[in-house]
């Protein structure tokens, strides 16, 4: 049976967004928002800074109302990297996020209201070279369209895109990005498939309203891994009711998953067995947690099988097997060195540091 891979990502057109390019082969940007209160400036930038630090490329605010477009401008002079207002119904709040040097504005034309207020927006955006993202999703989808297909049908959601792109083309404007998330994983993987078969502008993924940590990593690494290894998707979003942090670090792992992102350790262990003689789950997870800052890739493999881990662990940069109170390093493949059980996080922890020149900690 011949089986077809995708040869390359999804060609689409580069849009800028601060200093980030996303589209037209550009790395895929992680980006995560705020649940800080806006207004609150000193809290916002805290939570911008900190998910910049995490991994975060593109961090998102929202703008609830006017109050919270008056602390903009500051907000914008505390952080440095590329910072997206989210705006709903009121256009003069898009106007000063634009004006206040936000990098990009996230809109549904469709309920800005007036066509003349669309065409201010648009206009204030091109003029000063700042993109527009049209988020279509569950909550947001047109009357007459839910009439026609209901709310959990992909062409509704796909529909809705075209119609809010035929908006903003009508306005003479195209540097835009498109999502169409919904939480039904289903739903929104055929959804985005249907929409990057009708343009070519860059697509931002995500499943809304995942859930909670751990339901939510679940439902989002399916449904965005899924689409990211079609060679759909150009900037993703983890939606999950938990701390933001939690979003970058569950999107740089589906991004290593697929291959898409060569950057800091993984970590692979072994799942555990009868066969199993050492204390694997603690040790695994205090490497995973001692070497999660680290930058340069690496692979490492902690295993406690004697059957298998020797094997596994080979397919790895580094890595240690053990068993019955001893143990082994391997590097390459190849058995470099002996230990006491009691040895073996001391003794990888070293070697991941030797390798990367980075501490762990």
């Amino acid at each position: 049976m011949e089986i077809n891979y995708p040869q390359e990502r999804r060609k689409s057109r580069a849009v800028k967004i601060g200093d980030v390019l996303i589209g037209g082969g550009f790395p895929i940007a992680i980006q995560s928002m705020t649940t800080a209160d806006t207004r609150d400036v000193a809290a916002t930038i805290a939570q911008i800074n900190e998910l910049f630090e995490v991994g975060a490329d593109i961090v998102r605010i929202s703008v609830l109302n006017h109050d919270a477009s008056d602390s903009l401008s500051k907000i914008r002079a505390g952080v440095t990297g590329p910072i997206v207002a989210d705006i709903h119904f009121q256009y003069k709040l898009a106007l000063k996020a634009i004006e206040a040097g936000f990098d990009k504005i996230r809109i549904n034309p469709g309920n800005i209201g007036a066509e003349w207020k669309v065409r201010e927006v648009t206009k204030a955006a091109k003029d000063a070279g700042v993109p527009i993202r049209v988020g279509v999703n569950s909550g947001s989808l047109p009357e007459d369209i839910l009439k026609k297909y209901g709310h959990d049908d992909p062409r509704a959601f796909c529909e809705a895109a075209m119609r809010e792109i035929e908006v903003l083309e009508d306005c003479g404007f195209t540097d835009t990005v498109i999502s169409v998330k919904s939480s039904n994983t289903v739903t929104a993987y055929w959804a985005y498939q249907m929409l990057a078969q009708k343009c070519d502008y860059p697509l931002h993924l995500g499943i809304t309203e995942a859930g909670i940590l751990e339901a939510g990593t679940i439902k989002s690494s399916i449904g965005i891994g899924a689409m990211l290894l079609t060679g759909i998707g150009d900037t993703i979003r983890v939606s999950l009711t938990a701390d933001p942090i939690h979003e970058v670090r569950v999107a740089k792992q589906i991004l290593k998953s697929c291959a898409l992102k060569d950057e800091g350790v993984e970590v692979i262990s072994c799942p555990t067995c009868g066969r199993c003689q050492i204390d694997m789950i603690p040790l695994a997870e205090s490497i995973s947690e001692k070497t999660k800052h680290i930058k340069t890739p690496l692979k490492v493999a902690v295993m406690g099988c004697a059957v298998n881990g020797p094997g596994e662990a080979a397919a790895a940069d580094v890595g240690i097997a053990g068993g019955d109170g001893k143990g082994i390093l391997i590097k390459k493949g190849e058995i470099v060195k002996r230990m006491t059980e009691a040895e073996l996080e001391s003794t990888l922890l070293a070697e991941i540091e030797a390798m990367t020149g980075e501490k762990t900690g």
